[in-house]
C-alpha cells in the first residue's frame, strides 16, 4: 500500500513508514491518519516484518500534528468522531504486536509529538524539537497530557501543557524523550539499525511485553478517551478553536490550510 501522503517501505525485517507531505509539514488528516493505521496493522500482520520505523519526508518536521484545514470546521459532533479516530490510531500503536521506532528528522508537535511518544524509542537529531503547542491555537489538550504523564510526570506534564512551549532536542534527550542523538544524516539509519536489533529479538517474548505495557496504562487511556470527547465537544461547539486557529496562522504569515510550526 502506498500513496503520495505516506510511503511504505520493506527495509529486510523492518517496515518503513514515512509521512510524505513536506509543503505541510506532514501534518495529516483523517485519509493520512487512515493510511498509517492500515500499514501499521497490515506490518503487524506480516511474519516477514519484526518492527517498524515511522519517520518525515524533508528536513523541517517528523509532523507539525493535525492539520488545521481539516480541523478548522468543526462541530461538537465531528469532534467527538474525530478523538474516536485518534482512539484507533493510538490504540494501534499501543496494541501493535512489534516494536516502533520513530526517526525524528524534524519537529514533532501536537498529536505527532503524542505519536511519537507512543513509539518504543525515539532517535532524533539536534535541531528537532518536541512538544504540544495545542493551546496556542486553541485546541484542547486531552490525550497529549496523559501521555506526557506516563512518561513525564505531572508537574512537567503541566508546564508543557498550559504554555505551549516546544523543546529543544538537548531538552528531549535529558529528560528521556530522545533516547538518541545523531548527525542529522544518522537519524533514518540509527533508526533502522535499531529497529533490525529489536526485529531480532524473541518475537513471543516481544509481544507480551508491548502488550504488558498497554494493559499496565489501559484504564487510564479509557478515561481519556472519554475526557477528549466532552472537552472537544464543549470547545468545538464554542468555536473557540477555528478563531484561534485563524490568529495563530495569521501571525505567522500561513494560510489555514497549513499546518502548525
Amino acid at each position: 500500500m502506498t500513496s503520495s501522503a505516506v510511503l511504505l517501505e520493506r527495509r529486510g525485517p523492518v517496515g518503513l513508514i514515512t509521512l510524505n507531505k513536506p509543503s505541510k509539514l506532514n501534518a495529516w488528516d483523517k485519509a493520512m491518519r487512515d493510511q498509517i493505521v492500515a500499514a501499521l496493522r497490515d506490518y503487524d500482520r506480516d511474519a516477514a516484518i519484526g518492527a517498524v520505523v515511522m519517520t518525515g519526508a524533508g528536513e523541517r518536521a517528523f509532523s507539525a500534528g493535525q492539520d488545521f484545514a481539516e480541523a478548522h470546521d468543526f462541530d461538537a459532533d465531528r469532534a467527538e468522531s474525530w478523538i474516536r479516530e485518534w482512539e484507533a490510531f493510538y490504540g494501534t500503536l499501543r496494541r501493535l504486536t512489534k516494536p516502533i521506532v520513530a526517526a525524528l528528522n524534524g519537529t514533532a508537535a501536537g498529536s505527532a509529538f503524542q505519536v511519537a511518544l507512543l513509539c518504543d524509542i525515539r532517535v532524533g537529531h539536534a535541531e528537532v524539537k518536541m512538544g504540544q503547542p495545542e493551546i496556542n491555537s486553541g485546541i484542547a489538550s486531552i490525550t497529549g497530557p496523559w501521555i506526557m504523564k506516563e512518561i513525564l510526570g505531572m508537574s512537567r506534564t503541566i508546564e508543557l501543557t498550559l504554555t505551549g512551549r516546544m523543546m529543544a532536542a538537548q531538552e528531549c534527550r535529558e529528560i528521556g524523550l530522545i533516547h538518541h542523538l545523531v548527525p542529522r544524516a544518522d537519524v533514518l539509519p540509527k533508526a533502522l539499525e535499531i529497529a533490525e536489533q529489536l526485529a531480532a529479538k524473541a518475537p513471543l517474548a516481544m509481544r507480551l511485553d508491548r502488550a504488558w505495557f498497554a494493559d499496565m496504562t489501559e484504564a487510564g487511556f479509557r478515561q481519556t478517551i472519554d475526557a477528549a470527547i466532552r472537552a472537544h465537544r464543549e470547545s468545538y461547539a464554542s468555536g473557540e478553536p477555528a478563531r484561534k486557529m485563524e490568529s495563530f496562522m495569521a501571525e505567522r504569515g500561513h494560510a489555514l490550510g497549513g499546518a502548525q510550526p
